[in-house]
């Protein structure tokens, strides 16, 4: 897997993320890629090899292991990473299709034409909503494959002997796991920083949406506040010539009309 091509991947994202997004965009790539390829691999490459169990009878020690691992720990994790790293594409893709818009606009309209978007990065428009739903999208992901672990190896634990009456096996017999406090390490390690990511998520969500409510609500309230000095009814009268607002019984004067008598309107 080229795990370059993530880096630059997540590099690139960092430009269109807030604050809070780059923490997680750390987090992955420090705590979970580069654990995940320095140390964890390592760990499981010996998984079935010293998979021991005590019985000579052929077929038995794979059936067993079949049983208790039926999908890798550090394949899942590499699914998991590749998962939950895609939507971070599709908004660098909604802003190189904004700026491509963007330019054959100006081609089209000349450089003085009005820009289509003040700011093609800016979270705005439909770019809102794809950031938006990649930030839920990665942490239904995390979500899904804690479940994911859970169901398949009945927790997070890592036990040392693990008993197996499958067939072939003549009976009931104890399988040994290799390294198996090295392993619980890296699965609790791995677990909390998942965890620490959908929390980074939804609060990145909840920023992003209250961010949005409190710009609608203050829109609408300066809105209301100019509404409200703006009188109801322009008066239809000016000043007489000498300054001072003519009396009842006088000719008055209409704004931008010819002058009436007082007893009506024209």
């Amino acid at each position: 897997m080229n795990w370059a091509f993530l880096q630059t991947l997540l590099s690139g994202v960092n430009k269109y993320s807030t604050a809070v997004s780059r923490i997680w965009l750390s987090v992955v790539f420090i705590f979970r890629v580069l654990v995940y390829v320095v140390a964890a691999k390592e760990v499981w490459d010996d998984e079935q090899k010293d998979f021991v169990c005590n019985t000579k009878q052929p077929g038995c020690p794979n059936v067993c292991y079949d049983h208790f691992f039926p999908l890798s720990h550090v394949r899942l994790w590499a699914l998991q990473l590749i998962l939950v790293t895609c939507p971070s594409l599709l908004v660098v893709m909604h802003v190189a299709y904004r700026e491509d818009r963007e330019r054959k606009h100006r081609r089209k309209h000349g450089p003085s034409a009005p820009s289509l978007y003040d700011n093609p990065s800016k979270k705005r428009g439909g770019l809102w909503w794809t950031y938006l739903l990649s930030l839920i999208f990665k942490a239904a992901v995390d979500c899904g494959f804690l479940y994911i672990f859970h169901r398949l190896y009945q927790g997070y634990d890592m036990p040392r002997v693990v008993a197996c009456s499958a067939s072939p096996c003549p009976h009931t017999v104890d399988c040994f796991i290799s390294r198996p406090t090295e392993k619980k390490v890296f699965i609790y390690f791995m677990v909390t920083t998942a965890a620490v990511c959908i929390l980074l998520n939804l609060s990145e969500v909840l920023y992003l949406v209250g961010k949005r409510c409190m710009e609608i609500f203050g829109h609408q309230a300066r809105r209301a506040r100019r509404r409200g000095h703006l009188p109801e009814t322009c008066p239809p009268y000016v000043l007489s010539h000498d300054g001072h607002p003519q009396d009842g019984n006088s000719i008055l004067t209409k704004a931008g009309s010819a002058l009436v008598d007082a007893g009506g309107y024209p």
